[in-house]
């Protein structure tokens, strides 16, 4: 069984902005994005540290997409 590849919050910032999916607002370390169609979620932003499988899982819920449209 082959591990998911893991994302930084960075990397999944841009991989959601190329979804459409803008910053609107940052504070602290959380980014919140926003999709002109209402969608939303928050993205931690800690240096280049790894999004934990349970996080990216959650985000991928609130935007509607799947693992296989991060690639």
């Amino acid at each position: 069984m082959s591990k998911s590849k893991r994302y930084s919050g960075k990397e999944l910032i841009k991989i959601l902005s190329r979804h459409s999916f803008q910053v609107v607002r940052i504070k602290g370390s959380h980014h919140f994005l926003k999709h002109e169609d209402g969608r939303c979620t928050t993205v931690p932003v800690h240096g280049n540290e790894q999004i934990g499988t349970g996080l990216l899982v959650k985000i991928l819920r609130d935007v509607e997409l799947k693992k296989e449209d991060l690639e």
